[in-house]
Protein backbone atom coordinates (compact mmCIF):
# COMPACT_ATOMS: atom_id res chain seq x y z
CA UNK A 1 0.00 0.00 0.00
CA UNK A 2 1.44 3.01 -0.49
CA UNK A 3 1.03 6.22 1.40
CA UNK A 4 0.15 10.38 0.41
CA UNK A 5 -0.58 13.08 2.41
CA UNK A 6 -4.10 15.27 2.67
CA UNK A 7 -5.88 17.30 4.60
CA UNK A 8 -9.69 17.52 5.35
CA UNK A 9 -9.45 21.00 6.59
CA UNK A 10 -7.52 24.08 6.41
CA UNK A 11 -5.17 25.44 8.92
CA UNK A 12 -1.48 25.42 10.47
CA UNK A 13 0.66 22.37 9.45
CA UNK A 14 -0.99 20.09 11.80
CA UNK A 15 -3.86 19.53 9.55
CA UNK A 16 -1.43 17.80 7.30
CA UNK A 17 -2.54 13.70 7.05
CA UNK A 18 -0.29 10.73 6.07
CA UNK A 19 -3.10 8.11 4.41
CA UNK A 20 -3.02 4.73 3.00
CA UNK A 21 -3.56 5.49 -0.73
CA UNK A 22 -3.35 3.31 -3.83
CA UNK A 23 -3.94 4.71 -7.27
CA UNK A 24 -6.34 3.06 -10.18
CA UNK A 25 -4.79 2.41 -13.30
CA UNK A 26 -3.48 5.50 -15.15
CA UNK A 27 -7.04 6.53 -17.05
CA UNK A 28 -7.06 8.63 -20.66
CA UNK A 29 -3.89 10.59 -21.55
CA UNK A 30 -3.06 9.58 -17.77
CA UNK A 31 0.37 8.29 -16.79
CA UNK A 32 1.31 6.63 -12.97
CA UNK A 33 4.68 7.95 -11.82
CA UNK A 34 6.51 6.75 -9.13
CA UNK A 35 8.00 9.52 -7.23
CA UNK A 36 11.54 9.71 -6.18
CA UNK A 37 12.08 12.96 -4.51
CA UNK A 38 9.10 15.69 -4.27
CA UNK A 39 9.61 19.44 -4.31
CA UNK A 40 8.22 21.87 -1.04
CA UNK A 41 6.68 25.34 -2.53
CA UNK A 42 5.44 28.47 -0.53
CA UNK A 43 2.01 27.71 -2.31
CA UNK A 44 1.55 24.92 -0.89
CA UNK A 45 1.30 26.43 2.13
CA UNK A 46 -0.92 29.10 0.35
CA UNK A 47 -3.45 26.06 -0.49
CA UNK A 48 -2.93 24.31 2.88
CA UNK A 49 -4.23 27.61 4.78
CA UNK A 50 -6.74 28.21 2.80
CA UNK A 51 -5.34 31.57 0.96
CA UNK A 52 -5.54 29.99 -1.58
CA UNK A 53 -9.01 27.91 -1.87
CA UNK A 54 -9.34 24.29 -2.77
CA UNK A 55 -11.90 21.97 -2.83
CA UNK A 56 -11.71 19.69 0.85
CA UNK A 57 -10.73 17.04 1.51
CA UNK A 58 -7.72 17.45 -1.20
CA UNK A 59 -4.13 16.19 -1.97
CA UNK A 60 -1.10 18.87 -1.76
CA UNK A 61 1.75 19.38 -3.65
CA UNK A 62 2.97 21.09 -7.49
CA UNK A 63 6.00 19.75 -8.20
CA UNK A 64 8.11 16.01 -7.77
CA UNK A 65 10.17 13.82 -10.06
CA UNK A 66 9.99 10.56 -10.56
CA UNK A 67 9.46 7.42 -13.26
CA UNK A 68 6.77 6.53 -14.93
CA UNK A 69 4.91 2.45 -13.95
CA UNK A 70 2.52 2.74 -16.44
CA UNK A 71 0.64 4.75 -18.97
CA UNK A 72 -3.21 5.14 -19.75
CA UNK A 73 -4.98 4.93 -23.33
CA UNK A 74 -3.64 7.73 -25.70
CA UNK A 75 -0.73 8.77 -24.50
CA UNK A 76 2.32 9.04 -26.90
CA UNK A 77 5.92 9.81 -26.05
CA UNK A 78 5.74 8.52 -22.96
CA UNK A 79 6.53 4.80 -21.53
CA UNK A 80 7.21 2.84 -17.91
CA UNK A 81 10.66 3.69 -17.07
CA UNK A 82 10.84 7.09 -18.37
CA UNK A 83 12.52 9.67 -15.79
CA UNK A 84 9.87 12.74 -15.58
CA UNK A 85 9.53 15.90 -13.88
CA UNK A 86 6.41 18.10 -13.74
CA UNK A 87 5.22 21.33 -11.74
CA UNK A 88 1.73 22.09 -11.73
CA UNK A 89 -1.76 20.90 -10.64
CA UNK A 90 -3.76 19.12 -10.00
CA UNK A 91 -2.90 19.21 -6.45
CA UNK A 92 -1.49 15.69 -5.05
CA UNK A 93 2.49 15.50 -5.67
CA UNK A 94 2.87 14.87 -1.58
CA UNK A 95 2.56 11.07 -2.61
CA UNK A 96 4.64 8.11 -3.43
CA UNK A 97 2.91 6.93 -6.87
CA UNK A 98 -0.04 8.57 -8.38
CA UNK A 99 -1.68 9.28 -11.50
CA UNK A 100 -1.81 12.40 -13.37
CA UNK A 101 -2.28 13.79 -16.95
CA UNK A 102 0.49 12.99 -18.69
CA UNK A 103 0.13 16.06 -20.84
CA UNK A 104 2.19 17.87 -17.66
CA UNK A 105 5.10 15.39 -17.72
CA UNK A 106 8.70 16.19 -19.27
CA UNK A 107 11.77 14.01 -20.07
CA UNK A 108 14.04 14.48 -17.35
CA UNK A 109 17.68 14.70 -18.71
CA UNK A 110 20.02 11.30 -17.81
CA UNK A 111 22.05 14.66 -16.67
CA UNK A 112 19.98 15.73 -13.84
CA UNK A 113 18.96 13.75 -10.80
CA UNK A 114 15.56 13.67 -9.36
CA UNK A 115 16.38 15.53 -6.59
CA UNK A 116 17.33 18.50 -8.95
CA UNK A 117 14.23 17.88 -11.10
CA UNK A 118 12.14 18.32 -7.76
CA UNK A 119 14.45 21.25 -6.75
CA UNK A 120 14.00 22.63 -9.88
CA UNK A 121 10.53 22.67 -11.76
CA UNK A 122 8.27 24.92 -9.87
CA UNK A 123 11.17 27.51 -8.70
CA UNK A 124 12.66 27.34 -11.65
CA UNK A 125 10.36 27.67 -14.10
CA UNK A 126 8.75 30.59 -12.38
CA UNK A 127 12.59 32.09 -12.48
CA UNK A 128 11.96 31.50 -16.28
CA UNK A 129 8.83 33.41 -17.06
CA UNK A 130 10.00 36.27 -14.81
CA UNK A 131 13.27 36.39 -16.36
CA UNK A 132 12.94 35.70 -20.08
CA UNK A 133 9.11 36.85 -20.33
CA UNK A 134 7.26 38.87 -17.81
CA UNK A 135 9.72 41.29 -17.68
CA UNK A 136 12.83 40.58 -20.39
CA UNK A 137 16.15 40.81 -18.35
CA UNK A 138 18.85 42.68 -21.12
CA UNK A 139 22.54 43.13 -20.31
CA UNK A 140 22.70 46.69 -18.63
CA UNK A 141 19.43 46.18 -16.51
CA UNK A 142 19.70 46.37 -11.96
CA UNK A 143 17.31 44.10 -11.06
CA UNK A 144 16.03 43.76 -7.49
CA UNK A 145 14.90 40.08 -5.82
CA UNK A 146 13.06 39.92 -2.78
CA UNK A 147 13.96 36.49 -0.67
CA UNK A 148 17.45 36.29 -2.50
CA UNK A 149 18.34 33.04 -0.73
CA UNK A 150 15.37 31.38 -1.18
CA UNK A 151 14.55 28.76 -4.23
CA UNK A 152 13.27 31.09 -6.24
CA UNK A 153 15.89 33.60 -5.54
CA UNK A 154 18.98 31.58 -6.12
CA UNK A 155 17.96 30.69 -9.25
CA UNK A 156 17.21 34.27 -10.31
CA UNK A 157 20.41 35.83 -8.90
CA UNK A 158 22.60 33.23 -11.24
CA UNK A 159 20.48 33.51 -14.15
CA UNK A 160 20.67 37.08 -14.39
CA UNK A 161 23.53 37.38 -13.83
CA UNK A 162 24.46 35.07 -16.39
CA UNK A 163 22.01 37.88 -18.81
CA UNK A 164 24.03 40.97 -18.12
CA UNK A 165 22.27 42.29 -15.24
CA UNK A 166 23.74 43.87 -11.89
CA UNK A 167 20.88 41.99 -9.08
CA UNK A 168 20.08 43.52 -5.95
CA UNK A 169 18.51 40.66 -3.48
CA UNK A 170 17.04 41.45 -0.17
CA UNK A 171 17.78 38.53 2.58
CA UNK A 172 16.95 38.23 6.11
CA UNK A 173 20.54 37.60 7.70
CA UNK A 174 24.02 37.62 6.78
CA UNK A 175 24.51 34.39 6.42
CA UNK A 176 21.79 34.44 3.86
CA UNK A 177 23.13 37.90 1.98
CA UNK A 178 25.91 35.46 2.13
CA UNK A 179 24.43 32.66 0.26
CA UNK A 180 22.96 35.03 -2.19
CA UNK A 181 26.20 36.53 -3.28
CA UNK A 182 27.75 33.26 -4.02
CA UNK A 183 24.87 33.18 -6.31
CA UNK A 184 25.32 35.62 -8.62
CA UNK A 185 23.68 38.46 -6.27
CA UNK A 186 25.81 41.82 -6.18
CA UNK A 187 24.35 43.37 -3.57
CA UNK A 188 22.81 41.82 -0.74
CA UNK A 189 20.64 44.02 1.86
CA UNK A 190 19.60 43.02 5.06
CA UNK A 191 16.25 44.33 4.97
CA UNK A 192 15.91 44.09 9.16
CA UNK A 193 18.79 46.46 9.54
CA UNK A 194 18.19 48.25 6.54
CA UNK A 195 15.44 50.08 4.55
CA UNK A 196 15.04 48.71 0.99
CA UNK A 197 14.23 51.14 -1.47
CA UNK A 198 16.93 53.77 0.34
CA UNK A 199 19.31 51.36 -0.06
CA UNK A 200 18.58 50.72 -3.61
CA UNK A 201 18.75 54.69 -4.87
CA UNK A 202 21.83 54.53 -3.08
CA UNK A 203 23.41 51.68 -5.04
CA UNK A 204 21.85 53.03 -8.40
CA UNK A 205 22.46 56.62 -7.91
CA UNK A 206 19.45 57.46 -7.36
CA UNK A 207 17.84 56.02 -10.48
CA UNK A 208 16.16 52.59 -9.27
CA UNK A 209 15.92 49.54 -10.88
CA UNK A 210 14.22 48.47 -13.99
CA UNK A 211 12.21 45.57 -12.20
CA UNK A 212 11.33 44.10 -9.15
CA UNK A 213 10.26 40.42 -8.15
CA UNK A 214 8.27 40.88 -5.11
CA UNK A 215 6.73 37.35 -3.63
CA UNK A 216 6.58 38.69 -0.41
CA UNK A 217 3.54 40.95 -0.83
CA UNK A 218 2.09 42.71 1.80
CA UNK A 219 4.93 44.02 3.85
CA UNK A 220 7.09 45.32 0.76
CA UNK A 221 4.73 45.86 -1.70
CA UNK A 222 4.82 49.54 -1.33
CA UNK A 223 8.33 50.15 -0.37
CA UNK A 224 9.09 47.72 -3.84
CA UNK A 225 7.43 50.35 -5.96
CA UNK A 226 9.55 53.08 -4.52
CA UNK A 227 12.52 50.99 -5.65
CA UNK A 228 11.74 51.66 -9.01
CA UNK A 229 12.95 53.59 -12.00
CA UNK A 230 10.41 55.26 -14.15
CA UNK A 231 8.25 53.29 -16.60
CA UNK A 232 9.98 50.31 -14.08
CA UNK A 233 7.79 47.13 -13.72
CA UNK A 234 6.33 46.13 -10.30
CA UNK A 235 6.24 41.94 -10.88
CA UNK A 236 4.05 41.03 -7.75
CA UNK A 237 4.25 37.07 -7.87
CA UNK A 238 3.49 35.73 -4.42
CA UNK A 239 2.18 36.67 -0.57
CA UNK A 240 4.76 35.25 1.41
CA UNK A 241 3.64 38.12 3.81
CA UNK A 242 0.12 38.00 3.58
CA UNK A 243 -1.92 39.56 -0.25
CA UNK A 244 -1.13 43.30 -0.68
CA UNK A 245 -3.95 45.94 0.35
CA UNK A 246 -6.06 48.08 -1.71
CA UNK A 247 -4.61 50.61 -3.12
CA UNK A 248 -5.02 53.46 -5.63
CA UNK A 249 -3.80 52.80 -9.09
CA UNK A 250 -3.00 56.30 -9.68
CA UNK A 251 -0.03 55.24 -6.98
CA UNK A 252 1.80 54.19 -10.06
CA UNK A 253 1.15 57.52 -12.03
CA UNK A 254 2.76 59.80 -9.02
CA UNK A 255 5.67 57.23 -8.51
CA UNK A 256 6.99 56.92 -12.24
CA UNK A 257 4.17 56.00 -14.73
CA UNK A 258 5.40 52.23 -12.81
CA UNK A 259 3.83 49.17 -14.51
CA UNK A 260 2.21 46.41 -12.30
CA UNK A 261 1.69 42.66 -12.49
CA UNK A 262 0.65 39.77 -10.81
CA UNK A 263 1.68 36.94 -12.86
CA UNK A 264 1.39 33.02 -12.10
CA UNK A 265 3.21 30.08 -14.06
CA UNK A 266 0.03 28.09 -14.66
CA UNK A 267 -1.22 30.40 -17.40
CA UNK A 268 2.54 31.19 -19.08
CA UNK A 269 2.82 27.30 -19.09
CA UNK A 270 -0.82 26.79 -20.18
CA UNK A 271 -0.24 24.89 -22.96
CA UNK A 272 1.93 21.79 -23.79
CA UNK A 273 4.36 23.60 -26.22
CA UNK A 274 4.86 26.77 -23.79
CA UNK A 275 5.54 23.77 -21.25
CA UNK A 276 8.52 22.09 -23.18
CA UNK A 277 9.93 25.10 -24.23
CA UNK A 278 10.52 26.66 -20.93
CA UNK A 279 11.45 23.62 -19.23
CA UNK A 280 14.30 23.06 -22.05
CA UNK A 281 15.51 26.54 -21.43
CA UNK A 282 15.62 25.78 -17.44
CA UNK A 283 17.43 22.97 -18.35
CA UNK A 284 20.26 24.15 -20.71
CA UNK A 285 21.19 26.67 -18.41
CA UNK A 286 21.52 23.95 -15.34
CA UNK A 287 23.20 21.39 -17.40
CA UNK A 288 25.70 24.34 -18.86
CA UNK A 289 26.69 25.39 -14.92
CA UNK A 290 25.17 29.09 -15.35
CA UNK A 291 22.38 27.92 -12.63
CA UNK A 292 23.91 25.56 -9.79
CA UNK A 293 20.58 23.99 -7.34
CA UNK A 294 21.14 24.80 -4.28
CA UNK A 295 19.03 22.25 -2.46
CA UNK A 296 19.23 23.02 0.84
CA UNK A 297 17.00 21.12 3.18
CA UNK A 298 15.59 17.45 2.76
CA UNK A 299 12.58 15.68 5.02
CA UNK A 300 10.54 12.36 4.95
CA UNK A 301 7.68 13.30 2.85
CA UNK A 302 6.19 11.53 5.95
CA UNK A 303 7.61 14.61 8.30
CA UNK A 304 6.35 17.47 5.70
CA UNK A 305 4.92 19.39 8.79
CA UNK A 306 7.60 19.95 9.80
CA UNK A 307 9.13 21.16 7.05
CA UNK A 308 6.51 23.76 6.67
CA UNK A 309 6.68 24.84 9.95
CA UNK A 310 10.63 25.89 8.70
CA UNK A 311 9.48 27.60 5.84
CA UNK A 312 7.04 29.50 7.28
CA UNK A 313 9.68 30.51 9.63
CA UNK A 314 12.15 31.63 7.35
CA UNK A 315 14.74 28.50 8.32
CA UNK A 316 14.92 27.33 5.14
CA UNK A 317 17.19 28.57 2.11
CA UNK A 318 17.58 27.41 -1.25
CA UNK A 319 15.26 24.34 -2.38
CA UNK A 320 13.44 22.05 0.00
CA UNK A 321 12.56 18.61 -1.43
CA UNK A 322 10.78 15.84 0.68
CA UNK A 323 11.67 11.93 -0.09
CA UNK A 324 8.75 9.65 -0.11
Amino acid sequence: MSHQIRFSRTGGPEVLEWCESEPLPPGEGEARVRHHAVGLNYIDVYHRSGLYPVPLPSGLGLEAAGEVEAVGPGVTGLKPGDRVAYAGGPLGAYAEVRNLPADRLVILPDALSYEQGAAMMLQGLTAQYLLRRTYRVQSGDTILIHAAAGGVGLIVCQWAKALGATVIGTVGSDDKAALARAHGCDHAIVYTREKVSERVRALTGGQGVQVVYDSIGRDTFMDSLACLAPLGMMVSFGNASGPVDAFDPGVLARMGSLFLTRPSLFHYAARREQLVAMADELFAVVTSGQVRLSIGQRYALQDVAAAHRDLEARRTTGSTILIP
